[in-house]
């Protein structure tokens, strides 16, 4: 076997504890999922893994070094990312007195797929702290006298990729259902955008003034 097996456990405990305790990804994700229903839900943690996917090979290629070589780098794509997630929470709240005449959500919601995917991909591609997450994390369970490390990189990234989907996808679908059937009702449906687009703002706040 190209990985150690007790590392293996240990990873897959340890990623496990981590998924289930709320975080960015997951809020960013419970968020989508309330505004554009199941379907939106489920695209922004696919967006979600794959930038995810992205960062594992990153920290593979060791490309981290980047951010000590250049320290500004890491301060620009913070306040990139963080920008970009206050812009999200804005156009929600801009957009919030149009509800009435919005599509239902089976039909679409309040967020298309796509958008969902793509704001899933760029938000998490856009966080430095999840590069160095990455780079910290997985090569605490790599033991490198085994040989083949891209091998080894490559089976905990698939491992966690695949519990972001198992996790964060059905807190997704969920809050697509919930999100749903609150939106059928115009005061709560516009009490749905207030929250998300105040979880975005509080979000790209938080990342923005995080050091």
């Amino acid at each position: 076997m190209p990985i150690d097996s007790h590392l293996l456990v240990l990873f897959t405990l340890t990623t496990i504890v981590a998924m289930i305790t709320p975080g960015p990804d997951m809020l960013f994700i419970l968020g989508c999922g309330m505004r554009g229903g199941p379907r939106a839900g489920l695209l922004a943690t696919a967006g979600v893994a794959t930038s995810e996917a992205v960062h594992v090979a990153v920290a593979a290629a060791g490309l981290a070094a980047l951010f000590e070589a250049v320290p500004v780098a890491f301060t620009v794509v913070r306040i990139v990312g963080a920008a970009y997630l206050i812009y999200l929470g804005v156009q929600m709240l801009r957009n919030r007195k149009g509800l009435d005449s919005e599509m239902p959500v089976a039909a679409g919601g309040g967020m298309s797929g796509r958008r969902a995917f793509a704001s899933g991909l760029l938000t998490n591609l856009l966080n430095p702290k999840m590069v160095t997450f990455t780079i910290a994390f997985l090569p605490q369970f790599i033991n490198p006298q085994l040989g083949q490390v891209w091998l080894q990189f490559a089976i905990l990234g698939a491992i966690l990729i695949a519990l972001e989907f198992v996790v964060d996808g059905a807190v997704g679908v969920l809050a697509g259902r919930i999100g749903g059937w609150l939106r059928r009702r115009a005061a709560a449906r516009r009490r749905v955008d207030i929250a998300t687009g105040g979880i975005f703002i509080g979000l790209g706040v938080r990342l923005a003034v995080e050091r």
